[in-house]
């Protein structure tokens, strides 16, 4: 991943859920947030849902592959969290990354289309 650097903190995680923008889509939810740095933060998030561990590492094998296919389309300064969905276990990569291009990556450059869901 050239632009990219591994979101770790739970608290970067909690954050993005509150106050990010998201996109949800049958396979997984995105949720980013601009970081005034000069590089994307991805972070991977698999809940026990999902299934056993072998379908979440296989779903966030998928989903970082997908990301990797698409990582020079996605805007730079952006924390972003994947965070997968049942169907992710069973589908290729190339459906997560149509994903990515149709629906995430133009919601990430357009913020004034895409309407932000506020939590109180």
């Amino acid at each position: 991943m050239l632009y990219t650097i591994k979101l770790k903190n739970n608290k970067d995680f909690v954050r993005l859920y509150g106050k990010g923008a998201f996109v949800s889509g049958g396979l997984c939810t995105v949720y980013y947030r601009k970081n005034g740095k000069k590089t994307n933060r991805i972070g991977i998030s698999t809940g026990k849902k999902i299934g056993n561990a072998v379908l979440r590492s296989r779903a966030r094998r998928v989903i970082r592959q997908a990301y990797r296919e698409t990582e020079k389309d996605f805007p730079i300064g952006y924390d972003i969290v994947v965070s997968a969905r049942a169907g992710s276990t069973s589908c290729k990569s190339y459906h997560i990354a149509r994903f990515f291009m149709s629906r995430v990556i133009p919601a990430m450059k357009n913020p004034d289309k895409q309407k932000r869901q506020i939590k109180k």
